[in-house]
């Protein structure tokens, strides 16, 4: 089982940017499927976005298409969630989650490791 340490999480106005990473440790990283999930409170999440294990395919949302990139350092154990133009919507706890498969879903019970998620609020 993954240990998921999500950061990067604070407050940022209307229209800045975040990049939130997300690492474990472990040998076999490059085996994992990973995803961003955002929980915002009170309503179900949108902007999912997902990562094959090698990185070599990436799935997101229609909502986050466009401002919200997902990329991994295999190297370091680290994957990212680059989210530029942010808004107040965007507000929510990400989380991090992993599957031992590298085919990667967007579907949330699909992955079996989660981390303790991390604060994004978006406010003037």
């Amino acid at each position: 089982q993954l240990q998921l340490v999500e950061s990067g999480g604070g407050l940022v106005q209307p229209g800045g940017s975040l990049r939130l990473p997300c690492a474990a440790p472990g040998s076999t990283w490059n085996y994992y499927a990973l995803g961003w999930f955002p929980q915002p409170p009170g309503k179900e999440g949108e902007g999912v976005s997902c990562i094959s294990g090698g990185g070599g395919s990436t799935m997101y949302a229609d909502s986050g298409k466009g401002r919200f990139t997902i990329s991994r350092d295999n190297a370091n154990n680290t994957v990212y969630r680059q989210m530029n133009s942010l808004k107040p919507e965007d507000t929510a706890v990400y989380y991090c989650a992993a599957r031992f498969d590298t085919r990667a879903t967007m579907t949330l019970s699909w992955y079996d490791d989660w981390g303790q998620g991390t604060q994004v609020t978006v406010s003037s």
